[in-house]
């Protein structure tokens, strides 16, 4: 059974990061167990798209899936089978009742950190935000008639699940690292993580897609090297946006984000405004 972990202190290493997260049990929003649980009783009427769809809205149920079904591929004719890249794709690989039967009750976030109100609404911030990220890469990654479309939106719910697993599993550090970036508005994410834990959240993510063998596509669109890459720059913009928009539209930083946009996209800035609004 995976491990209950609540940290309080950094650990000495990202190995010694990678190897407590990679045990740690990962609740999934409320929402989602519950409804887990309903499709459980009617199993023999779910399908693999039904059930995608309700997980693929979940980053952490996705990435719980998503790395589930790549070590069973791994388990089997690894080089005959393609991974799979997207929560549909997983749920065909595994089964619906396989599925069922590997995933059973599911632990809620809600009850992890039901005695960590501030922790909830850091976390609670960083999925939303991670929501409208997926929803903007989506809808960029459409326009762009992009076959990978289902693939850059998983990217983009998960580009900052280190972040969320930081806000489960070690509530107090994550909270001085927002502490730090409130204290200085021009602190970047990077330097204060590597402050308060040691390395980066970055870091710390690749390394977890790696330990969990996700697909190469998925673990290259989510980081940010390759940024000239449009799949990348696809994900890049949407959580760029996504995050400079959390509190309105008003922030010094769209301009730049529009412009890039709507270069991405071949549109012009006030066409390209219209049509980030329509998916907002």
């Amino acid at each position: 059974m995976p491990d209950r972990l609540r940290l309080t202190d950094p650990l000495s290493s990202l190995d010694a990061w990678v190897d407590a997260f990679a045990r740690a049990e990962i609740p999934v929003l409320a929402e989602t167990a519950e409804a887990l649980e309903q499709m459980r009783a009617t199993e023999d009427d779910v399908d693999a798209h039904g059930l995608g769809e309700l997980i693929a809205t979940d980053p952490l149920m996705t990435l719980k899936v998503l790395a589930h079904a790549n070590e069973l591929k791994r388990g089997r004719s690894a080089g005959l089978m393609a991974d799979p890249e997207t929560v549909t794709a997983a749920l065909v690989l595994m089964g619906i009742t396989p599925f069922f039967r590997d995933f059973g009750p599911q632990p809620t976030l809600e009850a992890v950190l039901a005695d960590h109100e501030e922790a909830q609404l850091g976390l609670s911030r960083v999925m939303q935000r991670a929501e409208r990220a997926s929803r903007f890469a989506l809808g960029f990654a459409a326009h762009r008639a992009d076959p990978d479309a289902a693939v850059i939106h998983s990217a983009a719910l998960l580009h900052d699940f280190a972040e969320m697993l930081l806000w489960v599993h070690a509530p107090d550090l994550a909270l001085q690292v927002a502490a730090l970036q409130d204290a200085d508005r021009s602190l970047r994410s990077a330097v204060a993580q590597r402050q308060v834990l040691g390395v980066t959240l970055t870091e710390l993510e690749q390394a977890l897609m790696k330990r969990w063998h996700l697909p190469e596509l998925l673990t290259r669109i989510t980081g940010d090297k390759h940024e000239r890459d449009p799949q990348v720059r696809c994900v890049h913009l949407a959580v760029r946006l996504a995050r400079h928009t959390a509190r309105g539209w008003d922030d010094a930083a769209v301009p730049d984000d529009l412009h890039d946009i709507a270069e991405l996209l071949n549109l012009g800035e006030a066409h390209a405004l219209k049509l980030l609004h329509e998916f907002d």
